[in-house]
């Protein structure tokens, strides 16, 4: 005797509901950023990979310029989430892919930590005067919106202003 263990893909109906019309659904574009300080001034790297080695040696994917940096400081590595959606998130581990940690180690918020799971706005001491904030931008975009372009932000530093009070 066979079982039918088909289940409805759709559990909850109410009266504002439009059968298969998905045209008002969102889609939720994730995106990860690293900032990174160090010696040489400020860089922005958009996270797109699935590992990135991180320190001071010139063939890692992410150069820190810092005496204080190990050649191989650190490892950024992106799982999937536990919530069985399309999205993932990056871990960063202390220490190069063989397992042999830094000299300094890893600051993550305050503490020092051998491994991480980033989230939003986490701050990454590599060290003195080195370090990267890790943002996780959600971009909710419906069909027929514009696209985030429109809303780009220039921030200006007040000392890049004429002083007109002379």
């Amino acid at each position: 005797m066979a079982v039918n263990n088909t289940q409805p893909i759709f559990t909850h109906q109410s009266s504002t509901d439009f059968g298969n019309d998905f045209s008002m659904a969102a889609e939720i574009n994730e995106s990860h950023l690293l900032i990174i300080e160090d010696d040489q001034g400020r860089k922005e790297v958009t996270l797109e990979r699935p590992v990135y080695s991180i320190g001071r040696d010139r063939d890692c994917d992410i150069c820190l310029n810092s005496q204080f940096v190990s050649r191989r400081h650190a490892v950024l590595v992106r799982l999937p989430r536990d919530d069985n959606s399309q999205s993932y998130y990056y871990r960063i581990v202390d220490g190069d892919s063989k397992g042999k940690p830094s000299a300094n180690g890893l600051v993550i918020n305050g503490r020092k930590l051998p491994a991480h799971d980033l989230k939003n706005e986490d701050e990454v001491v590599f060290g003195p005067q080195v370090r990267a904030i890790y943002y996780l931008l959600k971009d909710s975009m419906r069909t027929g919106q514009t696209d985030a372009s429109e809303y780009d932000i220039t921030l200006i530093n007040p000392g890049m202003t004429d002083d007109f009070d002379d």
